[in-house]
């Protein structure tokens, strides 16, 4: 049967939940390492992808900070935002401090325009992988919206978030929205922003 757009029927939103989950459980990085054997792409913007043991130095420099060298590039870092994108890189360390560090294999695009309905299972299409930590997805998934509200649960009853998920989850969608600040333009500033100040407590 072809593939067509996510209708967002509960019970399919719960096993995707699920089936998320356990990919992120079971798959992990072979070598224990954060990161992928070879550069890929978020979109039509190169994404690195270097092994790394630590999972705040990925996430600052293999993530934040090549965005952020291009949103400066463009024109596209006011000083009001990239002094608070520089506050945020300068405590990257701090504020993952307690953060898991599992490097699971995450999809990288997740929103509900590339999940596909197909009779009765589902596929996910454009990906952007890594061996990540999985809040950043998940952070993803929860930025856009787009899933039913089951799709938590049926992740949740698999595998629960930590209890420190939602203090993380502004500094993990940094790094879509200023994937789209780059793409858009300044359009996602505010919301760049915004999650910065979110991020730092601020």
């Amino acid at each position: 049967m072809p593939a067509r757009p996510f209708e967002q029927p509960e019970r399919q939103g719960w096993e995707f939940g699920a089936a998320l989950a356990r990919l992120h459980r079971e798959c992990v990085s072979p070598n224990g390492l954060f990161g992928l054997d070879h550069p890929n792409y978020l979109g039509n913007l190169p994404q690195p992808n270097p092994w790394t043991r630590d999972w705040p130095a990925f996430y600052r420099d293999s993530r934040l900070r090549p965005q952020v060298e291009l949103a400066h590039a463009c024109g596209r870092l006011p000083p009001h935002r990239h002094r608070l994108l520089q506050q945020v890189m300068d405590r990257v360390e701090t504020l993952l401090r307690d953060a898991p560090q599992t490097p699971s294999l995450i999809h990288g695009d997740l929103w509900s325009g590339n999940f596909l309905a197909c009779g009765r299972s589902f596929a996910v299409v454009d990906p952007a992988v890594s061996y990540s930590e999985r809040e950043v997805e998940m952070a993803y998934v929860q930025l856009f919206g787009g899933f039913p509200r089951r799709f938590m649960e049926g992740y949740e009853s698999v595998w629960p978030l930590d209890s420190g998920y939602p203090r993380r989850r502004a500094l993990y969608q940094l790094y879509p929205l200023l994937v789209h600040l780059n793409h858009f333009g300044e359009m996602y500033g505010p919301d760049v922003e915004s999650a910065c100040t979110a991020a730092l407590g601020m």
